[in-house]
């Protein structure tokens, strides 16, 4: 059984507390879950006592079976048993079924502790010590969530890579693959992008790449991975990539602007995410495109959302 942290309304974020005996320890365990890696932290007193990280272990990314393999093989190197509290951000929680479900799979390493599960923007807005704001994920997906003043939330994009990610990872990824067959059909010759997307995905030919593309030995992560070379491209001149780069942070910023404007706030708006945190040319034109907007006070996460756990936590008290 579990029940939600407060009701949840048609744009809120849906989240998952487990009922438990009170606390036997001042232990916390923090997870991030996103689509390529889960991330675990153990906080004793108040400090980072282990940081580990492992495969996914979120559902939408991997199956169940490898999701509990992951997460036995985290909690194997930070620790389980007496645990206050386990308090987990994840991609894809959407539902309050789908926060119910990770919280399961968690359980039986933190017996007897309180598992809270809501979506990963939340990790983000605390870590970057906002209480309200709106939080902005560029990873290998995309999402933006915001609370205001008065306690309501709001979010835009989170949808999943079938029907949205603009901005992200997996969104560049497939960018490129589009590059180079529209290269293809036009008959003219790999460019530098191409070229390096043929060699990361071990073809010779653009046309090799429609069935990699569609065949679920790749999948999602793959795609998303080879948003580095976007990124690298970009770095060294090419065209296109620099043009998409700029779209990702005009998209992202859009999701931000929708998310500010439902909740009635000028800011912050904080950018995470590996994508967000690590690309210069991604965080001026997300910067740009929302100065165009009006919304001036942004920033940019200078620690990993798995530290906005102990803020969290406070707040809960």
């Amino acid at each position: 059984m579990t029940n939600t942290d407060f009701p949840p309304a048609a744009d809120s974020v849906p989240s998952s507390t487990t009922p438990s005996a009170p606390a036997t320890t001042d232990a916390v365990i923090g997870l991030d879950i996103g689509g390529t890696k889960t991330r675990g932290v153990r906080f004793e007193d108040g400090k980072p006592v282990a940081d580990e990280s492992v495969g996914s272990s979120n559902v939408q990314n991997v199956s169940p079976e490898e999701a509990a393999r992951n997460l036995a093989e985290l909690f194997g190197m930070i620790g389980g048993g007496a645990v206050g509290q386990v308090y987990v951000g994840a991609g894809g929680i959407d539902t309050d079924d789908d926060a119910a479900a990770l919280a399961a799979l968690i359980a039986p390493h933190v017996p007897g502790a309180r598992i809270t599960v809501v979506h990963d923007t939340r990790l983000l807005l605390a870590a970057g010590g906002a209480s309200t704001g709106v939080a902005v994920i560029a990873g290998t997906g995309s999402a933006a969530w915001g609370r205001n003043g008065r306690g309501e939330e709001a979010r835009a994009g989170g949808w999943g890579y079938l029907l949205g990610d603009e901005g992200s990872g997996y969104w560049l990824g497939r960018e490129a693959v589009r590059h180079s067959l529209r290269r293809m059909n036009q008959g003219l010759e790999p460019d530098e992008l191409t070229s390096a997307l043929l060699a990361s995905c071990g073809v010779d030919h653009p046309n090799m790449l429609i069935a990699m593309f569609h065949s679920p030995a790749t999948g999602r992560r793959f795609w998303a991975q080879q948003a580095r070379l976007v990124v690298e491209a970009a770095g060294a001149g090419h065209a296109t990539s620099q043009a998409l780069m700029d779209q990702a942070g005009s998209d992202l910023a859009n999701l931000a602007a929708q998310t500010v404007r439902q909740l009635g706030l000028e800011g912050p708006v904080i950018l995470g995410g590996g994508l967000g945190m690590n690309v210069p040319r991604l965080q001026e034109s997300f910067r740009t495109a929302l100065a165009a907007a009006g919304i001036t006070d942004v920033r940019v996460l200078e620690q990993e959302p798995v530290f906005g756990v102990l803020q969290l936590v406070a707040e809960q008290e």
